[in-house]
């Protein structure tokens, strides 16, 4: 009988396996979390999100590991591997335990046959561990726990700056706040958080953010049901204040969902017309749901930003805010799933997306307007190079400076590179319509 330990090992396990095959953490996580008793779903997010940050480290040692693959059927003892190598290196769970509970993991698994092989497998990681550093160290998966491919684009966009942005993307994201300015200000509610016991600082570039020292469920937040704070990264509050949207102007937020900067544009110009655009309907859900929460109101529309032939009414917009699809390489650390999910061919796809949304939108934007385009990713090609396509086909448009903003100078915008000052990595290019 397997015990509620090794039940746990199981879950995160399949978890591992449901990623590789193309699901989201965001959807994986969560189901296999409804199905764990409350009090181990704490651990099964940390096995989770920790084998996954560090997975293409892991599965080299595997690999290195076995004589020979496992078979597709079984990919999930693959991941049940790397889930006790995760625990072994990186927790303080005692070994004895990690190699105890993750052989039991195979009989919840319905593979008891594998509890032998398993065991040995283990059991070897840990007598070769200094062998097996230096033989995979020059290893670029081992070495940088992360796909080749990115290791190379990170490389080729960034060479002096690689190394350490694939260090910060292996790192714990911290939780970061945004004060609903509307209903609080920054230092009241740090002094309400002090007074909860709940330990914070202010952010250095965002004017409403607070950094948490350790990250606490939202229920644990004062007000926030009330709608005196959102979670959301330091990187991504600078996007409102750039566009700085005022009173009486039209706004549009496009491919808005789940709505962190909607609301903050209605924090900073709550009397604008702002419409919430997302091609999701059942994203936009959410996006209502924080309106609702923030106390805030916006005209929320279904539709393709790149069609507006199909939605628009026709009116200009003096502000338009494209937060573009994109690879999300600049937020690995909170969604480590991307190293599995996202693939090399990938990168030219979205980059042609984000030109069509680019193009369609600037139609919109009424002369002497500001657009403001940006991603969480720290890839020229989905950047710069895109926005380069709007200023070589429109006359009408320049990209403008930033002083101030934090992130390296680029030929359109600004990047921002992740953990530069624990910061997610974001790019922003401000143009004008002229």
């Amino acid at each position: 009988m397997s015990t509620k330990a090794a039940a746990v090992r199981a879950a995160a396990a399949r978890v591992v396996t449901a990623v590789a095959r193309g699901q989201s953490l965001d959807t994986a996580l969560p189901q296999a979390a409804a199905r764990t008793p409350a009090r181990d779903r704490a651990l099964l997010a940390e096995l989770c999100y920790g084998t996954l940050r560090w997975h293409p480290r892991l599965m080299a040692i595997v690999d290195h590991l076995l004589a020979r693959p496992f078979k597709p059927k079984d990919a999930d003892l693959s991941a049940l591997l790397a889930t006790a190598l995760y625990q072994l290196e990186y927790t303080r769970i005692p070994a004895h335990a990690v190699v105890h509970e993750t052989v039991a993991a195979c009989r919840s698994l319905d593979k008891p046959w594998a509890a032998g092989l398993v065991n040995a497998l283990l059991r070897n990681a840990q007598r070769q561990r200094a062998q097996l550093d230096a033989r995979l160290a020059h290893e670029g998966p081992y070495r940088t726990a992360h796909p080749p491919w990115l290791a190379r684009l990170l490389a080729a966009d960034w060479p002096e700056d690689a190394e350490a942005v694939m260090a910060a993307n292996n790192t714990r994201a911290p939780m970061c706040l945004r004060v609903n300015r509307q209903r609080a200000d920054r230092a009241s509610y740090l002094e309400r958080l002090a007074a909860a016991e709940i330990s914070a600082r202010p952010t250095t570039h965002s004017a409403d953010g607070i950094v948490l020292t350790t990250p606490r469920a939202v229920s644990e937040l004062p007000g926030f049901a009330d709608g005196l704070v959102s979670v959301q990264d330091e990187a991504a509050q600078l996007c409102a204040p750039l566009l700085a949207p005022a009173p009486g102007q039209r706004v549009l937020d496009a491919c808005c969902a789940p709505g962190g900067k909607t609301g903050h544009l209605l924090e900073l110009a709550p009397d604008c017309e702002l419409v919430a655009l997302d091609n999701s309907g059942e994203r936009l859900t959410l996006v209502s749901d924080n309106l609702q929460r923030l106390g805030a109101d916006a005209q929320v529309v279904a539709g393709d930003a790149g069609a507006p032939a199909t939605w628009w009414d026709g009116k200009l917009f003096d502000r338009i805010l494209l937060d573009a699809p994109c690879s999300a390489t600049g937020v690995l650390r909170r969604h480590p799933d991307i190293k599995l999910l996202r693939r090399a061919d990938d990168i030219a796809k979205l980059a042609a997306a984000q030109r069509r949304l680019l193009l369609a939108l600037w139609e919109l934007l009424a002369p002497g307007g500001f657009l403001l385009y940006a991603t969480c990713s720290v890839l020229r090609a989905e950047n710069d190079a895109v926005v380069a396509t709007l200023t070589a086909k429109r006359s009408d448009a320049r990209a403008l400076p930033m002083p101030g903003m934090p992130g390296a100078v680029t030929e359109t915008g600004r990047q921002w590179l992740p953990g530069k000052e624990d910061n997610d990595g974001f790019f922003y290019a401000l143009l004008e319509k002229y």
